[in-house]
């Protein structure tokens, strides 16, 4: 070859390099999130799959929550009886899975909804928004996602419900969950079934925007830091770290709820507040970290199980559905 073809060819080899390498960032940055839970592949010239995007998640949402929940529902109730007892009180390790029925019961749609509503939303605004602005998007998304989930947890459907009866089983008062509603029900009234309901929202909407965002932008800069598609066991730990992080921050809040919760008709605090002004002034501030052990423990783990369980389901969705929205892209390699 002439000296000067090889030196074309060389020049035309490196700007190939370049602009491969550039077409790859893009790819990352725009769709970082295809290897993360749920993710949908949308192209520019394409509207979100709404319908698509919700069902599938509700899928795939569901058959995580359900498997993360089951498998560490022990931990949820050491934590939940920790943050229950007074002073030095003791905690049994009898019946730790007791109220595990009531909680998958609420769970379950919780879970498949949640999923159902973040993935469209947050596609629709990764859209929309400027490209620096996608942790709150993904923020946005997850309170939003939060929020409508929530609908399913009053009683029948609705979670607080069954927080409330598994929180009353899981610290001994009750051995049913027929004897919860019904002694509630009697003593407290149908409103005593909502107990907690404004602090459960108070942490869970900030848990769910926080724990999502932070795993999603771990997710999208490791992969963009590997240069490759990520292996089922690195998503995993992401995933963890990612629900210990946000554990451990939403911890207070978490303690403030199971109080509020497992009370009973004895009104010993009058709202959210006075519960921490309470619980700091009676057990010291310290108190409104019990159960952060467990609790991070719990989360973490169920964040790599959660995760990883839906990135699964999500595979085999789209195996099983050319047309799905949960298709993720391969990375491309030079």
């Amino acid at each position: 070859m002439e000296p000067g073809n090889a030196k074309t060819s060389s020049l035309v080899k490196k700007q190939k390099c370049y602009t491969d390498a550039l077409e790859r960032k893009r790819c990352i940055t725009h769709t970082g999130s295809h290897m993360s839970f749920a993710s949908i592949t949308v192209k520019d010239d394409k509207p979100v799959d709404f319908l698509g995007a919700f069902v599938e998640g509700l899928i795939a949402g569901g058959i995580a929550g359900v498997v993360a929940d089951a498998a560490l529902y022990p931990l949820d109730t050491i934590k939940t009886r920790l943050q229950a007892a007074h002073g030095g009180g003791k905690i049994m390790l009898k019946g730790l899975y007791s109220g595990l029925g009531g909680n998958l019961a609420g769970s379950l749609p919780a879970s498949a909804l949640f999923v159902g509503v973040y993935e469209p939303v947050k596609q629709k605004l990764l859209k929309s928004l400027p490209e620096n602005l996608s942790s709150f998007a993904q923020l946005t998304a997850g309170a939003v996602g939060g929020a409508i989930s929530s609908l399913v947890r009053v009683p029948t459907e609705k979670l607080s419900t069954f927080q409330v009866v598994k929180q009353r089983m899981q610290t001994g008062q009750f051995t049913s969950a027929t004897n919860v509603v019904r002694v509630i029900v009697a003593k407290e009234g149908f409103k005593g079934l909502y107990v907690g309901y404004g602090s459960f929202l108070l942490r869970d909407l900030p848990f769910d925007a926080v724990q999502f965002c932070i795993y999603e932008q771990l997710l999208t800069r490791y992969k963009l830091a590997a240069q490759r598609d990520l292996k089922d066991p690195e998503i995993a730990v992401i995933g963890a770290f990612a629900g210990a992080i946000t554990g451990a921050l939403t911890t207070p809040l978490d303690v403030i709820k199971t109080r509020l919760m497992v009370q009973g008709s004895g009104n010993q605090y009058k709202g959210i507040f006075d519960c921490a002004r309470t619980i700091s002034r009676e057990e010291g501030v310290h108190a409104l970290l019990k159960g952060i052990g467990p609790r991070v423990l719990w989360i973490g783990i169920g964040g790599s199980i959660f995760f990883g369980v839906l990135e699964k389901t999500k595979q085999m969705i789209a195996q099983r559905c050319p047309g799905s929205t949960m298709k993720s892209a391969p990375f491309k390699q030079d």
